[in-house]
């Protein structure tokens, strides 16, 4: 099958590539973009290390085909920050909160998280314990992250 011409938008940078269809975005984001805060862990979207937002949605990177977000709005880890560098709620809590270990898994769940509070800004510990159920973490425990989507949720909402 040939290779073919995609365009996106990046963290608001427009990208256009030419690539096998075969590519996933966790690569493409990887290898063509250069920004490799979306780990790759299980590559078969049971860890979450990669996920991205397309159009807002938190999806799994290494399960979409990078033509498959032609013409879409992707935001990595990369794009989660303002663009002076100030973190964002969740990703200052995440380092408050000592939401993270050895890193490895944080920029999954800071943008499942991100997407998570968005869409609920007011959770529950059990809609959080759900809304995490998608990202693993082999370090930590868990009790530094839900601490930290709690204070995230808080400072979101004022």
């Amino acid at each position: 099958m040939p290779d073919i011409e995609i365009e996106m938008r990046v963290n608001g940078t427009p990208r256009r590539a030419v690539v096998p269809p075969r590519l996933t975005l966790a690569d493409f984001l990887r290898e063509r973009c250069g920004l490799t805060g979306t780990h790759l862990g299980c590559e078969h979207g049971v860890c979450g290390a990669c996920t991205v937002l397309v159009a807002g949605e938190a999806v799994r990177a290494c399960l979409v085909f990078a033509v498959q977000a032609d013409g879409a709005e992707i935001t990595t880890i990369e794009g989660i920050a303002a663009e002076d560098g100030e973190l964002s709620p969740v990703q200052s809590a995440f380092r408050d909160h000592h939401g993270l270990q050895c890193g490895f898994c944080t920029p999954g769940f800071v943008v499942s998280v991100t997407a998570f509070l968005r869409d609920n800004p007011d959770p529950t510990d059990e809609q959080i314990r759900e809304g995490l159920s998608g990202n693993l973490c082999r370090c930590t425990g868990y009790q530094g992250i839900l601490d930290a989507v709690r204070a995230a949720a808080r400072e979101e909402t004022g």
